[in-house]
């Protein structure tokens, strides 16, 4: 009887991890795309992650994606490239040529679902940018290398926003988050990438009205869908990014070095995770 050939699998890194809708989306893909394979979820402590990195293969895995605690930790357990560098932090592990490697896909996901929300974002010559924790990290990377002239980051410890100033260089301004309200009248694009409008968490409150008739505005956040902040922005009529778009499309890449086949990003696929949103 000849020897079966394995499916290959990737999986979710995190601790807890059940939450993610990631296998969702993965598994619409290998359907979509008739690749057989799998993908899981594997709940991992902090004080098992190196071995359990280290072994990826072993444990059945061709890959896989990282979520919290682990995203710092697997920079060091790895080959990361320049924007997992950059970062700090990696969401995505593959093998290339036998060495585990990582990047940081949360910049492509987030220009991606900007690119597909509105073509001409990257016109603008001032962002403002509220946080900075590592998804800010992610959002200032992109928005460099996409050309932005100044990104003014804002946040409520003016000290971590000037840390990723002196990382970054001079084109990213730290500034106080009470002065927010004196960048708006020139920013293109605002992009929140606090968990402030979040489920459970206190509501971003933010004056859109110095916005111009232009600008873009972006959230992170994805549960809810429709943030306090992005409904504020589509009352003034502006253009908006959500959350759910950019966990979309960051997913692309790492699908892609996996199985072989670059994935879309469609309607289906939207409306299929938006669905489980809305139940859970």
């Amino acid at each position: 009887m000849p020897n079966q050939i394995k499916a290959r699998a990737a999986c979710l890194i995190g601790w807890p991890a059940a939450h993610s809708r990631s296998p969702l989306i993965h598994h619409h893909w290998l359907r979509a795309l008739d690749i057989a394979g799998g993908y899981s979820i594997e709940s991992v402590p902090p004080e098992g992650v190196a071995e359990f990195v280290m072994n990826l293969s072993k444990h059945g895995y061709i890959g896989g994606n990282v979520t919290i605690p682990h995203k710092e930790r697997v920079l060091n357990l790895t080959a990361p490239d320049q924007r997992a560098r950059a970062v700090g932090a990696a969401n995505t592990l593959w093998y290339d040529h036998g060495t585990l490697r990582s990047t940081n896909t949360d910049i492509e996901g987030f220009i991606d679902n900007l690119d597909h929300c509105a073509d001409d974002w990257d016109h603008a010559e001032d962002a403002v940018v509220l946080g900075a924790g590592g998804s800010s990290r992610a959002v200032v990377f992109g928005l460099l290398e996409r050309g932005i002239k100044r990104i003014h980051l804002a946040n409520r410890t003016l000290e971590r926003a000037q840390a990723i100033a002196t990382q970054f260089g001079s084109r990213v301004l730290p500034m106080a988050w009470d002065d927010i309200g004196d960048i708006l009248p020139r920013a293109g694009l605002l992009v929140n990438t606090t968990s402030l409008g979040m489920k459970g968490q206190p509501e971003l409150v933010i004056d859109l009205s110095p916005l111009p008739s232009s600008a873009v505005v972006a959230d992170l956040v994805y549960v809810p869908l429709e943030t306090p902040l992005l409904a504020a922005a589509r009352g003034r009529g502006l253009r908006t990014a959500d959350g759910l778009g950019m966990l979309l499309y960051q997913a692309v890449r790492g699908f892609e070095l996996w199985f072989g086949q670059r994935p879309e990003v469609t309607p289906e696929l939207r409306a299929l995770v938006e669905a489980d949103l809305t139940v859970t």
